[in-house]
């Protein structure tokens, strides 16, 4: 090309030479004369303007040279050398540059050559870019830091073999803080990086680079927090177990990824982004909103999932962890680039809130629905029983948030001790019920009596207290201790009436009342060793009362028969008794001979 252009050139001064030889000619006419004056000052106009562009292009192809040969001859990575090296570099790029800008704004349909040093400075360019996006790369794997996410522990408890699950929550779990995704000496390294490649029009190459880098970090970070994408379909047929270590595994992973990994990933976008606009938004957009979306998803599914009452405390606590997080959101996607991200968020915190909503609602009609057709073994403390009661200890925890979320129905503030005490009223109704499957009365009021003082126990000593208050504590010791009177009444008074002193004092009838009582003493013990109270004090306080009034009416009894009907007709001594009923209420069937043998 440059032979051509040196050609031209030629025949441009040859012509320029014939014009002045021309001119030279005596017999010219004046017109002639004055047109071959004008071709004469045309062409040499024309040797000046090509004499000075070929000097220019000279120039222009020697810097050109110059910064390919910095450009190419560095074989090792750029960055892993010293300053200086990687100064020369970004002033080679510099250079390609501004002279691809300058010859960019050249006519270049007025010389080939110009076209030829315009194409040949794109392709040093596009070498360099290529070479940036590479040192980019390298320089983000070397230099990322481990993400160490705060530490959050949590753990199963259970109050009892048939009690609610819930989880322990410490007020320091939901600490927040920033580190550094990437080694802070490099950020400049990388910020000039994305400089020269924005100035250079590649902008989008450093961005498909930069983004595609932290999108790939994110999803190795979600892989070591065992968080999986799961369809509703997958979510809605898990078994529970496995559901319920999911949702903990997410409320993890959410308060990590939202309010720490990409609080920090903003601040290192801002950085790097932070001078052109909405760019860092956009990419950090696009570097989360995979592994952000997958984790609204399983919110999502949760939320529509059976309103059972076993997913109300799991539903509570992604409710509360997206309650924390959403000032992190709004801030971490504050424009109209990130309002889809915010949208979803928020459609997932009302969602949650609404099913968690609905299932306290309705554990009435889960708790009344809950019918039996056989007495429960032994009149002890019911399964169900115990399940509500844990299950209320368990909203215990919960206060503030159940507040929230029933602030906009009717007497506002009461919702929460309205709503529990009526779940135990609907509790005592279905026991008194099932009560009602036992044959003996007296074992009905044991029934009654165990559960009722089961609950007064279990909201008297816990936080929940303050949702019943002492009225509702006074009248159910009141119920517990009237059910253990009944006891005490159907249980003993027939006996004792064959203890008293009916005025009849023939031999043959006194031997009678005698073997009566101590075949229904008999009855009683064969009967009521099985029964079970599992407070210890309660237990206690009954065997001393029978013990009182049992034992001084025999002792009363025996003084008096004695002499009549002679020791032999009387089985057992009021020691022996007394023994005896210390066997009582224990859950354990036993027989006479064995207690006599202790």
């Amino acid at each position: 090309m440059a032979e051509i252009l040196d050609g031209e050139h030629h025949v441009i001064v040859a012509a320029h030479h014939l014009v002045r030889a021309l001119e030279a000619n005596k017999h010219l006419s004046n017109d002639m004369r004055r047109l071959l004056g004008d071709l004469d000052i045309h062409l040499s106009t024309m040797i000046r303007l090509n004499e000075g562009e070929a000097e220019n292009n000279r120039e222009i192809e020697d810097r050109l040279d110059s910064a390919h040969h910095t450009i190419m001859s560095l074989h090792s990575k750029i960055w892993d050398s010293s300053p200086v090296i990687d100064m020369e570099y970004l002033q080679a790029v510099a250079e390609v540059q501004r002279l691809t800008e300058g010859l960019r704004n050249r006519p270049l349909n007025g010389s080939s050559r110009n076209k030829e040093l315009f194409d040949q400075s794109q392709s040093i360019l596009q070498t360099a870019m290529d070479r940036l996006q590479d040192e980019l790369i390298h320089i983000l794997v070397q230099n990322k830091q481990c993400f160490e996410h705060p530490i959050y522990e949590e753990s199963i408890v259970s109050n009892e073999d048939d009690s609610v699950e819930n989880t322990e929550r410490s007020s320091s779990e939901t600490d927040e803080y920033v580190m550094d995704l990437i080694h802070p000496d490099v950020i400049p390294q990388i910020k000039s990086i994305a400089d020269i490649m924005f100035a250079s029009g590649y902008d989008h190459e450093f961005r498909q680079a930069f983004v595609g880098f932290w999108r790939d970090t994110l999803a190795e970070y979600m892989s070591i927090l065992d968080i999986e994408q799961f369809s509703i379909e997958d979510v809605l047929q898990m078994e529970w177990k496995h559901l319920n270590s999911r949702i903990r595994k997410w409320r993890f992973a959410m308060k990590s990824i939202i309010g720490v990994y990409l609080a920090s990933a903003k601040r290192l976008f801002d950085q790097v982004l932070g001078e052109y606009g909405d760019i860092s938004s956009t990419c950090l957009v696009e570097a989360s909103k995979g592994p952000v979306f997958s984790l609204l998803n399983f919110g999502h599914a949760v939320s529509i999932g059976p309103h059972q009452p076993e997913w109300l405390f799991c539903l509570l606590d992604m409710y509360e962890v997206l309650a924390d997080l959403i000032p992190d959101v709004d801030t971490l996607f504050p424009d109209e680039i990130g309002s889809f991200v915010r949208t979803e968020f928020h459609e997932l915190f009302t969602r949650l809130g609404d099913s968690a909503k609905l299932i306290f609602k309705e554990l009435g009609n889960h708790v009344a629905s809950c019918s039996s057709t056989t007495p429960f073994a032994n009149g002890g403390i019911h399964p169900l029983t115990k399940y509500v009661m844990n299950y209320i200890l368990c909203l215990a925890e919960y206060g503030d948030t159940l507040d929230l979320l029933l602030r906009a129905q009717d007497d506002v503030g009461r919702d929460i001790p309205r709503h529990l005490q009526s779940l135990t009223s609907i509790l005592e109704a279905n026991l008194d019920k099932k009560s009602n499957l036992y044959r003996d009365c007296s074992l009905k009021h044991i029934f009654m009596m165990n559960n009722i003082h089961y609950m007064v126990q279990k909201i008297g000593d816990s936080k929940i207290r303050q949702y019943f208050g002492d009225d509702w504590i006074r009248s159910h010791i009141v119920k517990f201790r009237q059910h253990a009177m009944c006891y005490e009444r159907v249980t003993w008074n027939s006996i004792l009436t064959l203890l008293r002193d009916d005025g009849k004092t023939g031999k043959a009838t006194l031997k009678a009342r005698c073997q009566a009582f101590t075949a229904a003493f008999e009855g009683v013990y064969k009967n009521q060793t099985r029964w079970w109270v599992p407070d210890f004090r309660l237990r206690e306080d009954l065997r001393i009362s029978a013990s009182k009034t049992v034992i001084h009416a025999y002792r009363n009894f025996v003084s008096k028969i004695s002499n009549s009907i002679g020791e032999k007709h009387i089985k057992y001594t009021e020691q022996e008794l007394g023994i005896y009923i210390l066997d009582l209420l224990e859950g354990s069937s036993k027989s006479l001979n064995h207690s006599q043998k202790r």
